[in-house]
């Protein structure tokens, strides 16, 4: 009998689990529950039998039964905490709320022409050893034209030249008198007043001029270099000067020449060219028949070093000067000077460079 009725639970079990595992839902799962474990369930009604044993089968089915019940009590929670959780997860789905907002149009902004040309140049003169120098762009007459060995009557310091601003009342003389820089030489002016040699510097920078049209604007940027020390001589300008030209450039076999000239700050002067081609209408830096003015130099004049406080007969040195956008126009084929300053967009979103572009091979 004892044995028959062990029998009997093993399959009640079996049975009532297999409902449970069955139970697609909570209100479905409660159902088993009732049935199996509620007042009228049948392990209740196995409870209620238990007074008809005797002593040590009551204690025996007693125990069986207590087992029963808390095994599919186990069996019922852990399921019902499926049926929860998947309950949870149908209801956020089917309630689900995008709160994001649609995406901004991206505004890709780009490095101008001017920019990315100065950072070129930078570039490949620090790889000689050279450091950028800055100064002010509102100057003295004295730092624009007297030290820089500028006669009196020289032509541009008439004002259809250069832009001049009210004297300075704490001043006196060529001090006194102020102007917008028209050229990035007055900072070579205080580079060498305030420094001792040997002395290696590059100036780029805004300047300030009273002339517009296609080639020229009020305001432009210059690139200037100046190297003092007691053995530089045209020979190191050249070649300075021709290996900056091929890097920037991009061309190895770059031809060029130095033409005699003048300038008041320099003796000698030249101005370098560079090789290049008009065929068919369209100009190409490189060989070809034609020549290209690209930028002016020569050796530091006596005068100006004795100005700036340094013995012209122990120290020496070369400057030389470009305007930056017109080697931009030149390398990058831009037509008109004048589109640099219009901010068209464009024009920058043609002409200008994303932040990690290296068009220079001399940036890589």
């Amino acid at each position: 009998m004892k044995d028959m009725d062990m029998s009997n639970l093993d399959a009640l079990k079996k049975e009532i689990v297999e409902t449970v595992k069955a139970a697609n839902d909570i209100a479905a799962l409660e159902e088993v529950r009732v049935t199996a474990l509620g007042k009228k369930g049948k392990v209740t009604d196995l409870m209620k039998t238990l007074g008809s044993l005797s002593p040590e089968e009551r204690k025996e089915m007693g125990q069986a039964l207590n087992r029963l019940k808390d095994e599919i009590s186990a069996e019922i929670d852990a399921k019902a905490t499926t049926l929860k959780a998947a309950a949870l997860n149908a209801r956020l789905a089917a309630e689900k709320l995008d709160v994001t907002l649609s995406p901004r149009p991206e505004t890709q902004g780009t490095i101008h022409p001017i920019s990315q040309t100065i950072e070129e140049m930078i570039t490949i003169f620090a790889d000689m050893g050279f450091s950028v120098a800055e100064g002010p762009e509102i100057e003295d007459d004295f730092h624009n034209f007297t030290a820089l060995n500028f006669p009196p009557e020289h032509p541009a310091r008439q004002m259809h030249d250069t832009f001049y601003l009210p004297d300075a009342p704490e001043r006196t003389g060529d001090a006194a008198k102020r102007l917008l820089r028209t050229h990035t030489s007055t900072v070579q002016v205080h580079v060498m007043q305030n420094q001792k040699p040997p002395i290696r510097v590059i100036i780029p920078g805004r300047t300030f001029r009273s002339d517009y049209d296609m080639t020229h604007t009020p305001m432009f940027h210059q690139m200037e270099g100046l190297l003092i020390d007691k053995t530089s001589h045209m020979g190191h300008l050249k070649g300075c000067l021709i290996e900056f030209c091929k890097r920037f450039f991009e061309v190895d076999d770059l031809p060029t020449r130095f033409r005699p000239s003048f300038f008041p700050f320099t003796e000698p002067s030249a101005e370098m060219d560079i090789g290049c081609s008009r065929a068919g209408g369209e100009l190409k830096i490189g060989a070809g028949s034609s020549w290209l003015e690209i930028l002016g130099c020569g050796m530091v004049h006596p005068n100006v070093l004795k100005n700036c406080g340094i013995d012209p007969d122990e120290y020496q040195g070369f400057a030389f000067g470009m305007g930056i956008e017109r080697v931009a126009m030149l390398k990058y084929g831009i037509p008109d000077l004048r589109t640099f300053f219009e901010s068209d967009l464009r024009w920058l979103r043609h002409y200008g460079f994303g932040p990690m572009e290296q068009p220079n091979p001399a940036l890589s």
